[in-house]
């Protein structure tokens, strides 16, 4: 038996690594074997592959054919994708529509889908409240805008008042509509999302916390909504939908 020397100076490490495999090539063969099979047997940990949904069944979700699925896909590699890259398959065919039955039909497939997106919402809406309710009734609520409170077309809407904080003449716009008992959603530009900035602002204003449980002022997280209206001009903003569009007051 071949006897191993080492010198007193070797790293402890060294010598780890040399015991280890001089124990390792002295086992027996079938010892080595069993060994490489415990090896493979370890469970792995990766996360299992997603698996990706076919073309057809893509195109199925939004009510279309494969080739009008192959279509979209097309059109998206072209000039519409580069400048709206975020577009859904209906938008995108109806945009590029090659007949008036085209765009028809693209548009009455997305006023369905639309109508099914908005109707599981709002069955959300009033969970939420109930919950809302029935957790915390003396709570006064803070909408992230789930829903949209805009007037159909041919309507008046509720009036929509656009605030910020710091802003001394946007408190006295709240002050005088409260006092005039005026029902009004209130946006907080600037909110960041957080619930206790807003309840802090209202309470600076004395907006009356049971015409918040009643609905009479609901108070809203702007959510980038001011922007999106595209109307000019400085806070505050009271404004309303009438027939389709927002309008100044």
């Amino acid at each position: 038996m071949t006897t191993l020397r080492f010198k007193r100076s070797a790293h402890p490490l060294a010598l780890a690594l040399v015991l280890g495999l001089s124990v390792w090539c002295c086992l027996p063969a079938n010892a080595q074997d069993s060994r490489s099979a415990a090896s493979t047997n370890v469970p792995s940990r990766e996360q299992p592959a997603v698996v990706e949904r076919s073309d057809e069944q893509k195109a199925s979700d939004w009510g279309l054919r494969e080739e009008e699925w192959a279509r979209y896909r097309a059109v998206m590699q072209g000039p519409l994708g580069i400048q709206s890259p975020n577009l859904d398959p209906l938008t995108a065919l109806g945009i590029e529509a090659r007949s008036d039955e085209e765009r028809r039909r693209y548009a009455e497939l997305q006023v369905g889908i639309e109508a099914r997106r908005v109707e599981k919402l709002l069955a959300y809406q009033r969970a939420y409240d109930e919950a809302w309710q029935r957790l915390h009734p003396d709570m006064e609520r803070i909408s992230a805008s789930l829903t949209d409170t805009d007037a159909s077309a041919g309507e008046v809407g509720r009036l929509a008042v656009f605030v910020k904080d710091g802003c001394p003449s946007c408190d006295r716009t709240v002050q005088r509509l409260q006092t005039a008992g005026t029902e009004f959603d209130l946006y907080v530009v600037g909110s960041r999302q957080d619930d206790t900035r807003i309840r802090d602002w209202a309470k600076g204003v004395r907006i009356d916390p049971g015409k918040v449980r009643a609905g009479a002022i609901t108070l809203n997280h702007d959510s980038g909504r001011w922007l999106s209206l595209g109307l000019e001009g400085d806070l505050p903003a009271v404004v309303r939908q009438v027939n389709g569009q927002w309008q100044r007051q």
